[in-house]
């Protein structure tokens, strides 16, 4: 589905970006993997193909995004997709209680890297025709307690998503995101573990989707690599839920025996 295209996909280390990397990879991607941590050779190496890159990047550092998306043109001569995944989720505060240091940390991590990448790819994605695709919330949509600062970086994902899509229309390429609700990472498990009650809320988060119990990245990815492929190719401006139907409404956690 992604034959050859190369994809530049920011905080692919771990987690949904992961999944999303080895998913691109076996769509027949080249994966340019940019996250602050050294990714191990070996890790890198159980991607399908040969030429996947790993950049140690930074992406609050707008020098540091420059040099790696340099680095990919020169490598590969081009640039097919962004990935905007990259985000962090700490701390789990309400607004007057989040400090001005997390508040910035959040808003550059999750949004300003967003800035800094389309800044510096937005002319090879118009060379290519391509697309964007940012890693948004459902915690944008519908809100969370306790977690005002990150569920404002989410909502701004979304708001920038509906205006790039349009201000980069003219040029073919399309721009959308992904909505993720409670998904098994480490971000995930970090985030229950700063909880008041961390005995239910695994508990809490297994129930959460009607569809089912907390999923792992590889849902999100499958839904990845749709939005960056042809077969999407009239699709901007989404916000794409992949949720498990988590934003349905109210229901009772007592499940039904299954027939």
């Amino acid at each position: 589905m992604l034959n050859d295209k190369i994809v530049v996909l920011t905080g692919g280390a771990d987690g949904i970006g992961w999944e999303c990397a080895k998913a691109y990879a076996k769509a027949n991607a080249i994966v340019c993997i940019l996250d602050k941590g050294q990714i191990p050779t070996l890790q890198l190496n159980e991607l399908y193909g040969q030429q996947n890159l790993a950049i140690t990047c930074n992406l609050i550092n707008e020098e540091e995004v420059a040099a790696a998306i340099s680095t990919v043109i020169k490598k590969f001569g081009r640039i097919n997709a962004i990935h905007n995944n990259a985000g962090i989720a700490h701390p789990s505060k309400s607004l007057d209680q989040t400090t001005n240091q997390e508040w910035d940390l959040l808003m550059n991590v999750n949004v300003k890297s967003i800035l800094y990448t389309t800044r510096y790819a937005i002319q090879h994605l118009k060379e290519s025709k391509g697309c964007i695709l940012n890693t948004s919330s459902l915690t944008a949509t519908i809100g969370q307690d306790n977690h005002a600062a990150y569920v404002a970086t989410k909502g701004a994902i979304n708001a920038l998503t509906k205006a790039m899509a349009l201000d980069y229309a003219p040029y073919q390429i399309r721009v959308n995101a992904v909505s993720p609700a409670a998904v098994n990472t480490p971000t995930l498990q970090s985030w229950s573990n700063e909880q008041p009650e961390k005995e239910q809320m695994q508990q809490y988060l297994a129930n959460l989707q009607p569809l089912g119990s907390m999923p792992a990245g590889d849902v999100i990815a499958d839904a990845c690599v749709f939005l960056l492929s042809d077969a999407a190719r009239f699709i901007t401006g989404t916000i794409l839920p992949v949720s498990g139907g988590a934003e349905l409404g109210y229901r009772t956690l007592i499940q039904p025996k299954q027939i």
